[in-house]
């Protein structure tokens, strides 16, 4: 559900700033760490807490898979995919 639509510009370091308003929306408290959801069109952030646990373990599986997935062997076995 739609509850506001606001707007921010974007600094040359890639920075947003939240909006006081927004900021007061449960979750988004200073020192509350988000998730951000990136789509072909659109950017999502959402509270780390509101993420399903399925989602939150399939971000921690990526970082330690990727240790033992990304390889040159890797590489060369999936190219032609």
């Amino acid at each position: 559900m739609l509850v506001e639509i606001k707007t921010a510009k974007i600094t040359d370091k890639g920075q947003i700033a939240i909006p006081k308003d927004i900021r007061g929306f449960e979750g988004f408290k200073v020192g509350s760490k988000v998730a951000i959801l990136a789509y072909d069109d659109k950017i999502e952030l959402r509270p780390m807490k509101a993420i399903s646990e399925k989602i939150s373990t399939a971000i921690a599986s990526e970082a330690v898979l990727a240790k033992d997935w990304n390889s040159k062997e890797d590489e060369e076995a999936w190219k032609d995919l």
